[in-house]
């Protein structure tokens, strides 16, 4: 074997990170098949490579049996005694095969076996790399696009960006450099094949990690995500720490933060709200930015209705129903939308129960003279009804700036 050939195993290990030990085993395979079709044997040999002293040796491997069937695979104990008292049936004897012109032949043909064998090692390590990074946010160069797909550039990848998860909003040109979340890495006859998505709700979240440190330290906490790519997200956000304001924390300085998200999508419009274990609340802010004046749960049916006032009703709904079904999506539960004329015509605003809820801690009460008038706790005892002057309707507070 030649310095030249040890030299090339070295550049290959410093190159493409592949272990020596992995080529040396593609090589001796590759000198194997070479042999048995070279010269014609159908022995069980091996190939014995000898990296410190530059050699190459062809073993033949017989079996020790009592009585010979096959002598290309077989030696008699008679024989293999003769060789060395100490063989016993059962034994592998090695003896050295290796043909006089053999180098020559053996490069020649095991040429293309090592280099298949070197390529799909080197897959491997592409696939190794990439199944880890799975649900992560990588920086990708828009290579191609075909009828159907687009293919992005990951450095020792070609990336798969299928029509379905690319914005329509967006256009890609050649060269473009474009941030995309590897949803999948599959193995191929071609190698390892990864395919990556722009409208996924995991690139929005990595997206945020990257940007808010609150985030990405743990202070803060991403609960739940609903995103129509392109156009509008909502994010429902939560902290623990009484000192830091989750909301805030996202949005950053003069919105800096959720600026900079918005313009790597395209200029998709992000509304973060407020996470809450309480539904009334959380159902609430997710309609955002929308003004809300009542909820009602149905636990077991989990679902929702939304009592907003008339003027606020589109805004609720949102265009073709966008924030409704955003909200319903973040927090998981139904939600049906009635403006305030249309509740009180169906009986069900305001809410016959007493509460004071997250709303505010006032009442609406009938005057005298047959109005709606918004008061105060301390115009009514909720411990003496008889005694009040008004007739109470409970009503969550629309005059609650909080909300």
């Amino acid at each position: 074997m030649s310095s030249d050939l040890l030299d090339a195993l070295t550049a290959l290990e410093k190159q493409k990170g592949i272990s020596r030990d992995v080529i040396v085993e593609a090589i001796e395979a590759a000198l194997v098949t070479a042999y048995k079709r070279n010269f014609n044997q159908a022995q069980n040999v091996r190939v014995d490579l000898n990296l410190d002293k530059g050699t190459m040796k062809v073993y033949a491997r017989k079996d020790v049996v009592e009585e010979v069937e096959d002598e290309r695979l077989q030696m008699s104990l008679e024989d293999a005694l003769v060789i060395n008292p100490a063989y016993e049936v059962g034994d592998i004897i090695e003896e050295e095969v290796t043909p006089r012109d053999f180098g020559r032949i053996a490069a020649q043909t095991a040429k293309q076996v090592v280099t298949q064998r070197v390529r799909e090692a080197e897959r491997g390590l592409i696939y190794d790399e990439y199944v880890d990074r799975e649900d992560d946010i990588v920086n990708g160069i828009v290579e191609r696009l075909d009828a159907r797909n687009l293919y992005v550039g990951l450095g020792k990848v070609e990336a798969v960006l299928p029509a379905s998860e690319q914005i329509t909003t967006e256009s890609y040109q050649p060269h473009d450099r474009i941030k995309v979340y590897i949803t999948k890495v599959e193995r191929t006859s071609r190698g390892p094949q990864v395919f990556v998505s722009r409208t996924h709700p995991g690139l929005l979240r990595r997206l945020f990690e990257m940007e808010v440190p609150e985030i990405y330290d743990g202070t803060v906490e991403i609960k739940s995500i609903a995103r129509e790519a392109g156009d509008r997200s909502k994010i429902s956000v939560h902290t623990t720490n009484d000192e830091v304001d989750p909301v805030g924390s996202c949005v950053g300085t003069r919105g800096a933060r959720v600026q900079s998200i918005s313009n790597e999508l395209n200029g998709e419009k992000i509304d973060i709200v407020e996470w809450s274990e309480d539904p009334v609340v959380f159902v609430a802010n997710a309609l955002s930015p929308s003004k809300v004046l009542d909820v009602q749960v149905n636990e077991e049916e989990r679902s929702t209705r939304v009592v907003v006032p008339d003027y606020q009703l589109s805004l609720a709904i949102g265009k073709r129903g966008q924030n409704a079904r955003l909200a319903a999506k973040l927090t998981g539960w139904k939600i049906d939308i009635k403006s305030e004329t249309d509740a009180r015509e169906l009986g069900i605003y305001p809410p016959t129960h007493s509460s004071e809820g997250p709303f505010g801690n006032g009442v609406y009460v009938v005057t005298e003279n047959g109005k709606d008038e918004y008061v105060d706790d301390p115009y009514f005892d909720n411990e003496s009804e008889e005694e009040s002057e008004y007739e109470k309707i409970d009503l969550y507070s629309e005059t609650d700036e909080n909300n």
